[in-house]
C-alpha cells in the first residue's frame, strides 16, 4: 500500500497513491459507509502514520484499500484524480527528527576521495537538516542560494519513516519499528564556506560540510510512503536520478555499507526514536561533484526507487 498528502483547494489531504491516480481517503471511506452500511475508525486529519504499520487505524486503512481493489473497483475510478495534476506534499510535514546519513555507500566514498572502511571497523555517520525549512514537496523546486550558488549537487537516497517509539532496539528486530519508506534527495552545497576571508580553524573543514546541507528548500521527500509490510527487503531496492534526461545515479540499496535495521539499531542505541522520526540512508555513487557537474535554475532532477516511486525536483535561483 502506497499513501500520500496532497493539497485539495488549499486543505491538505490524504490519497491512496499510484502514479497514475489519486483516491482520496475521506470521499473513499464515506462511499465505503454509504455502500456497505458500515463505518471505518479513519484519521479525520490528513496524517498517514496511523494508516501504516504500528498505527491505530491500520486495520481500517487496509479495509477500505482492499474494498476499492475489489466491490469498490468503479468507486475508486470515480474518485480517483491524476497523479500528474495533483499537487503533493511532504508525506510527514514535520518529523521530529530528520536524520541523514553521510558515507553510507562505499563507491560514493571512494568517488569523494575517500577511503571505504568495512562495517566492523567504522559506525554510520549521523547529522541532522532543520525539518521546517528544508523538507521540499514533490514537483516543488529547490532555490539554489545566493550566497553560494557554484557547486550545488544532488543524492538519492531512501529514506525510513519510524512507525512506533524505540529506545537500544536490536538490529534483528529495527525493522519491526518502521512504518514505511519514502524518497529523499539530500541536495548538498560542495562549496559552501561561511566567511571565507576568515582564518581557518581546525574545526572549519568539519562545519563547512555540514553547513552546506542545511540551506533552506535542501531536502525533497516523497512522493508517498510505502507501507513497511509491502517491501519484503529494504536491501534489494534498485534506484536511479536523473539530472534532466541524462541517468547520473544507477545502483541499488543493497550497496549500502550499514543495511537499514543496522543504522535503526544504530542510531536508536543513544536516541530515542518516535513515530514520524525520518532517517536518510546515504547515497550511491554518481554524484555531481564526481565530475564536477552541478546544477542551475532551469534544471530538473528526477529521483526513482523502486516499489515507492519519483520524486520530481526542479531547480531554481534565489
Amino acid at each position: 500500500m502506497r499513501l500520500c498528502r496532497f493539497s485539495d483547494a488549499g486543505v491538505s489531504r490524504s490519497a491512496f497513491y499510484s502514479e497514475q491516480s489519486l483516491v482520496p481517503i475521506a470521499a473513499a471511506a464515506a462511499e465505503y459507509t454509504r455502500q456497505t452500511g458500515l463505518a471505518l475508525a479513519l484519521p479525520a486529519s490528513d496524517e498517514l502514520l496511523p494508516l501504516l504499520p504500528g498505527g491505530e487505524a491500520r486495520d481500517a486503512g487496509l479495509q477500505l484499500a482492499q474494498w476499492l481493489a475489489g466491490p469498490g473497483q468503479s468507486t475508486a475510478a470515480r474518485l480517483a484524480l491524476a497523479t500528474a495534476q495533483a499537487q503533493l506534499l511532504v508525506p510527514i510535514p514535520r518529523p521530529n527528527k530528520l536524520l541523514l546519513l553521510a558515507g553510507n555507500y562505499a563507491d560514493h566514498i571512494r568517488e569523494g576521495g575517500g577511503i571505504a572502511a568495512e562495517r566492523a571497523e567504522t559506525f554510520p555517520y549521523v547529522f541532522m537538516k532543520p525539518a521546517s525549512t528544508t523538507l521540499t514537496h514533490p514537483g516543488e523546486p529547490i532555490t539554489i542560494p545566493a550566497i553560494s550558488p557554484q557547486a550545488i549537487d544532488w543524492e538519492l537516497e531512501l529514506a525510513v519513516v519510524i512507525g512506533r517509539r524505540v529506545k537500544g532496539i536490536s538490529e534483528a528486530a529495527a525493522l519491526s519499528a518502521v512504518a514505511g519508506y519514502t524518497v529523499i534527495n539530500d541536495i548538498s552545497n560542495r562549496k559552501f564556506r561561511p566567511n571565507p576571508q576568515r582564518k581557518e580553524r581546525p574545526k572549519d573543514g568539519f562545519f563547512d560540510w555540514l553547513h552546506g546541507k542545511w540551506h533552506d528548500s535542501f531536502c525533497p521527500c516523497g512522493p508517498c510512503i510505502t507501507s513497511a509490510d509491502a517491501i519484503a527487503d529494504p536491501q534489494q531496492l534498485p534506484m536511479h536520478l536523473k539530472l534532466n534526461d541524462q541517468v547520473r545515479q544507477n545502483a541499488s540499496t543493497g550497496l549500502m555499507i550499514f543495511p537499514v535495521a543496522a543504522v535503526i539499531e544504530f542510531i536508536s542505541s543513544f536516541v530515542t526514536l518516535e513515530p514520524g522520526d525520518i532517517i536518510s540512508t546515504g547515497t550511491p555513487a554518481g554524484v555531481g561533484s564526481s565530475t564536477g557537474t552541478f546544477v542551475k535554475p532551469g534544471d530538473t532532477l528526477t529521483a526513482h526507487i523502486d516499489q515507492i516511486g519519483t520524486l520530481v525536483t526542479p531547480v531554481r535561483g534565489e
